[in-house]
């Protein structure tokens, strides 16, 4: 719970009492795994399996520098680019969680470091307890690897 807190204050002064509300409905029991793009950029990514939605999550220093994510973001001001790099996190965590089927099918932008992605999979949901991959994990997520 505590590695959401930060993530879940911020969506409250950002993203207002409902999109507090929610995020704190649908992911604040969730382990974050780290997923990473480009030059080395992490993003957090809450997984809520059973509802085939992920919160993605960035922090307030890479949203403000930014991170050369290939050639195609040299010289852009990260803002401008923020939508694009949120949705290559998204589908590079499903990929890397062994999902190549799933399909991005919608998203819903809580603040300028979260936003929701729905997906669809042809496979059936798991159940609940299911074991499924996971991505390594890191200390402080977003802040630095173990």
């Amino acid at each position: 719970m505590r590695r959401l807190a930060g993530p879940l204050a911020l969506a409250l002064g950002l993203g207002g009492c409902t999109g507090f509300s929610y995020i704190s409905k649908t992911y604040v029991s969730l382990t974050p795994q780290v997923v990473t793009i480009g030059c080395k950029d992490p993003y957090e990514v809450y997984d809520q399996r059973q509802q085939r939605r992920m919160l993605v999550v960035s922090n307030t220093l890479r949203e403000v520098t930014g991170c050369s994510v290939g050639e195609a973001y040299t010289g852009r001001d990260p803002a401008e680019t923020r939508a694009e790099r949120f949705r290559v996190a998204a589908r590079t965590y499903l990929d890397e969680t062994v999902r190549e089927d799933c399909k991005i099918a919608g998203e819903r932008v809580f603040s300028d470091l979260q936003t929701e992605f729905r997906y669809t999979c042809a496979g059936p949901i798991e159940p609940r307890g299911t074991k499924v991959p996971r991505l390594p994990g890191r200390v402080n997520p977003g802040l630095g690897s173990r």
